[in-house]
């Protein structure tokens, strides 16, 4: 199955993503950049278009929770659009639902300013799942059993890794 190919613009503080084909932790890293970078900044909506989206890995829902949080904070909003049963059921079963909005139809698109190619190193994509699944846990507690000891592997993973390069 083809990964997705994620789509991210922005225009006077909206912020656009599109998601075409299946979202996983190989295209969660410059979803992860965006949404670090946002941790400091001031915006008004995050918009996420999901009609073309077949499906999202706990890694990228992960992200996405980090984006809601981010937004809840600071009182901008955060709509998924057309995400159909299946991806509301999965954001849903992580007890996402209270971090977005939901709605149908179409999603304007700014000035497009990247695209996720899958080609982070090892190091990007074990913390963007590192990352992903402890926010998961944060925003509900049902998440712990669940990722708990995904989130130690990835841990011993990320310090081995980094030790490598030390």
């Amino acid at each position: 199955m083809k990964n997705a190919e994620v789509l991210i613009a922005s225009n006077d503080g909206v912020y656009s993503i599109k998601v075409n084909g299946r979202a996983t932790f190989e295209c969660a890293p410059p979803l992860r950049s965006l949404a670090k970078d946002l941790e400091n900044v001031m915006f008004k909506r995050v918009d996420v278009d999901l009609s073309a989206c077949t499906g999202m890995d706990s890694t990228f829902m992960g992200i996405l929770a980090m984006l809601g949080l981010r937004s809840k904070k600071i009182d901008a909003v955060m709509t998924i659009f057309n995400a159909g049963e299946l991806n509301k059921s999965l954001l849903f079963g992580l007890g996402l639902k209270k971090l977005f909005n939901f709605s149908e139809g179409e999603v304007p698109f700014g000035t497009q300013t990247g695209a996720a190619d899958g080609a982070a190193d090892k190091i990007v994509n074990a913390q963007t799942v590192l990352d992903a699944h402890k926010t998961l846990m944060d925003v509900d507690e049902e998440n712990v059993k669940k990722f708990e000891k995904v989130v130690d592997y990835v841990q011993k993973d990320l310090d081995k890794l980094n030790d490598k390069k030390s």
